[in-house]
């Protein structure tokens, strides 16, 4: 018998990913039905699903043996009460290379000060916009997961100081890796330039707050591509009125799309960009869409299995 499979996604993404998952379940000889809605709930083995897709509640699925998400934040599955089973999250090659450009991108145009250039193109020769050697300056990086990993190795190879922290313990060859409170403390005071790439979890919700931010070295200038909730936007904006913090550049926000009357739009401080770091590449995800669900056929462990009790 086949196994079932609930595409939940978006309904003009499905087309797509509908193709590349058939095709690649027949390469490695695995019956798959590739279903986009679920007639009989019941009978639906694995959902691979997308928040903005069409099902929230989750109770009429019975048989299902992991819900696989599309996506790299889980907090809507995290915490929602009608999910029992298990859980995995979206790492995928294209994200990773998607999110380690673009932060790249974001630090050394920083880094270079190419938004002064930019806009001060009116006759006048300022050879004083010397930007020091990448080696002179230290770039923090919060979250070293496998998002945060590679773009601090990616920092690291272009030869800036990089500081990682998480929250709990790790080690990366050649990264300056803390954790825990005062491992936090010591990286945002050390920091020029800090990238934002946690995930959201009660424990990091609001994470950059008045007081967090006031110890920030002043100028400094915040990257965040992780997820919006992490960053108190009312501490946010006092922090840049007072020149506290030199410039955020926004990838996320707790509401998404941002409302056209938000003050970010409208900050000289603030670069506004419409969540398009690390989108879900289908040619990469089904990949590993497809090894989750073979993984479950022959009763191996899933890749990228969420902690619920640590939120990622």
């Amino acid at each position: 018998m086949p196994v079932q499979l609930l595409l939940a996604t978006h309904s003009d993404q499905f087309a797509e990913f509908h193709r590349i998952l058939t095709a690649k379940f027949t390469e490695i000889g695995v019956d798959v039905c590739v279903h986009r809605e679920a007639s009989d709930p019941e009978s639906i083995d694995y959902i691979a699903y997308a928040p903005d897709g069409p099902i929230q509640d989750f109770r009429q699925f019975t048989r299902v043996k992991a819900i696989l998400s599309l996506w790299a934040g889980i907090e809507n599955l995290i915490r929602n009460s009608t999910v029992n089973c298990p859980v995995t999250r979206m790492v995928e090659s294209g994200m990773k290379e998607g999110m380690t450009e673009w932060v790249s991108a974001q630090v050394l145009r920083h880094h270079l000060g190419l938004d002064t250039i930019v806009q001060s193109q009116d006759g006048v020769w300022r050879h004083e916009l010397m930007p020091p050697l990448a080696r002179n300056r230290t770039v923090a990086v919060l979250g070293l997961g496998e998002l945060g990993s590679a773009a601090a190795n990616t920092l690291k190879e272009l030869n800036f100081q990089v500081i990682g922290w998480s929250r709990t313990a790790k080690s990366i060859p050649g990264i300056d890796c803390r954790h825990g409170l005062s491992g936090l403390e010591s990286t945002v005071e050390e920091a020029e330039i800090i990238v934002v790439l946690l995930p959201h979890t009660a424990q990091t919700e609001n994470l950059l707050d008045n007081d967090l931010l006031g110890k920030f070295k002043r100028g400094a200038v915040i990257i965040n591509s992780g997820r919006g909730a992490l960053i108190d936007e009312d501490a946010l904006l006092t922090a840049l009125d007072s020149g506290h913090i030199g410039h955020a550049t926004l990838d996320v926000f707790k509401v998404e799309p941002l409302p056209a009357n938000h003050p970010f739009w409208f900050h000289k401080s603030v670069t506004v960009s419409p969540h398009i770091a690390a989108d879900t590449r289908a040619e990469t995800a089904a990949e590993v869409i497809v090894e989750n669900v073979r993984r479950g056929e022959c009763g191996e462990p899933f890749l990228y299995l969420v902690d619920r009790l640590l939120g990622y």
